[in-house]
């Protein structure tokens, strides 16, 4: 009886560090990029940056991972400051698709949302990759944010709805001149 009691507690930890790291799904971005094996080209084109709410604001640009079959990414990334490390959003190509017209609905429901003058209220997309846009209501005012990686503490907070939806469209609409330039 105590043998099987001490495997048991054996195997505890194993088997919740495999749950653990079955839970961590890897992003497209990581998909792609970490290939073994293969040599590994890219190309960065930089895009306007996305003000935030408060000081600052974000970088962005296209990253091209050459291959194949090219795929284009959106990047967006929060640099490192004393009190924070850098986090980085890479949006694959039909994710940035997926958001651009799940914007357009939230930005269509923001105003009614306010009107409705809720204790708090929230709206948001979640791309397959765990990037999140959306805003929150409180007080009969809407504030937008976006949440760069799934995991940690990744939440910027944007100045307007048009400061990000003019970024994603305009990040679309880069891409698909740059899948004509490189090739699909």
């Amino acid at each position: 009886m105590k043998k099987i009691l001490l495997l048991l507690a054996l195997m505890v930890p194993f088997v919740s560090y495999a749950q653990n790291e079955a839970e961590k799904q890897l992003t497209k971005f990581e998909q792609f990029s970490s290939k073994t094996g293969k040599i590994s080209k890219f190309v960065d084109v930089n895009m306007p940056k996305i003000p935030k709410s408060y000081m600052g604001s974000l970088e962005t640009g296209i990253r091209i991972l050459m291959g194949e079959k090219n795929v284009y990414f959106y990047r967006i990334e929060e640099e490192e400051t004393s009190r924070s490390i850098a986090h980085i959003a890479m949006i694959e190509y039909s994710d940035l698709v997926e958001i651009n017209k799940a914007l357009a609905v939230l930005v269509s429901e923001v105003e009614a949302d306010c009107a409705a003058n809720p204790d708090y209220l929230e709206n948001r997309f979640i791309s397959e990759d765990g990037f999140q846009v959306g805003y929150y209501v409180s007080k009969g005012s809407a504030s937008w944010y976006m949440k760069l990686e799934r995991y940690g503490k990744s939440t910027v907070f944007i100045k307007n709805a048009e400061a990000i939806t003019s970024s994603f469209t305009a990040a679309q609409q880069k891409i698909e001149e740059l899948k004509e330039q490189y090739g699909k």
